[in-house]
């Protein structure tokens, strides 16, 4: 049963937050007033599904009276038995809809494919990855911006970094994170066998720009300025406009390439490599919590296989969520979205099991 009294005290704090949106400090200040339109987002979300299922209910209550007219039962009971299949997907979108929102999945996805075992393999299959995901972007109309990108001479990549912008990008992206394996045919065979290789995809949100409560002091970083490399035009390969940033505190590295301009470089190398340090210090916060979600969202360890593309049966199989898919040959063309609806859904219902379980 839901509990209503709790819906109504959630659904009251809308005001609350339409009140705040149109305050002084909101219009100040850009990273609460993306907060509160997140929140408002969530609980307009809310009103919608809760006046569903209450919609429902009254129907179902109005077709249950009727179903003792000696004109109407029939059709009435029918009605009644439709709307009672129907409650309990209206009540798990209540139930949705309370669970608190992550304000991080609305921010921009950064992607980090690195080329596993396998060798030139690994890296062709890297650069597919690449490719996939930002068919799949440029498919939903958003940017996908590439930071640095290490190719090899067959056109495989054995290190991408890319950012993909758009409304909930990160949300939509953030389980791809982990050890990714291909099973086919290389072009590189003669013989014609399958091998098996490897990518690693980790997948961060972006750090907010607008935020200024987190700052890398300049002590704690090393800025090394090198020329470009990789297969970029010629004021990118013959300029120093590299730049490779690392976190001593951490050890994180980041590095950007893809500008013609060093300071531009600088700009999205900084940009990156506080994402990462942010990433790695929520990281630490869910694994001390035992958030549940790390079982989903990956450690990004080379090690942890969370799924096969096996190219000649044309399957596609996620080993987390026991998902498997005769329609690889779509997916690798940006088609992912069977995928990550898939993945969504199994977070939402470990979130919901969870949820119900502390309430019990």
């Amino acid at each position: 049963m839901l509990d209503l009294a709790r819906i109504n005290a959630r659904l009251a704090h809308l005001a609350e937050v339409e009140e705040a949106l149109g305050a002084p400090d909101a219009l100040k200040d850009i990273s609460l007033r993306r907060r509160l339109m997140h929140e408002h987002t969530a609980l307009k979300k809310l009103e919608a599904v809760f006046s569903h299922y209450l919609a429902l209910s009254k129907a179902l209550a109005e077709a249950r009276e009727l179903a003792s007219d000696p004109d109407l039962g029939e059709m009435a009971a029918k009605e009644a038995e439709e709307i009672e299949s129907a409650l309990p997907a209206a009540e798990k979108d209540v139930l949705a809809g309370l669970l608190p929102p992550d304000p991080l999945e609305m921010r921009a996805a950064v992607f980090e494919v690195r080329a596993g075992t396998g060798g030139d393999e690994a890296a062709l299959f890297a650069a597919d990855l690449f490719r996939m995901y930002s068919r799949y972007a440029e498919m939903h109309g958003m940017k996908c911006e590439v930071m640095s990108k290490n190719s090899n001479d067959l056109g495989g990549c054995k290190e991408v970094l890319f950012t993909i912008r758009g409304d909930g990008a990160y949300g939509l992206f953030r389980f791809e994170s982990g050890g990714h394996r291909v099973q086919r045919i290389p072009v590189t065979e003669t013989q014609g066998r399958i091998h098996t290789s490897a990518a690693t995809v980790i997948v961060f949100p972006e750090a907010d720009e607008d935020d200024a409560s987190f700052e890398i002091p300049e002590k704690d970083l090393r800025i090394d300025i090198f020329c470009a490399g990789g297969h970029g035009g010629q004021g990118v390969n013959t300029t120093y406009s590299a730049i490779r940033m690392t976190h001593l505190p951490t050890g994180l590295v980041a590095q950007c390439q893809d500008e013609r301009s060093q300071q531009r470089n600088k700009e999205k190398c900084l940009a990156t490599l506080k994402a990462r340090v942010l990433d790695a210090k929520r990281r630490e916060e869910e694994a001390k919590l035992g958030a549940s979600r790390l079982s989903l969202r990956g450690s990004g360890d080379r090690s942890e296989r969370i799924r096969t593309y096996n190219f000649p049966q044309n399957r596609l199989t996620d080993h987390r969520i026991d998902l498997t898919l005769y329609s690889l040959d779509s997916v690798m063309e940006g088609n992912l979205a069977p995928v990550l609806d898939a993945l969504k859904s199994a977070d939402l219902e470990d979130r919901l099991r969870t949820a119900l379980e502390s309430n019990a």
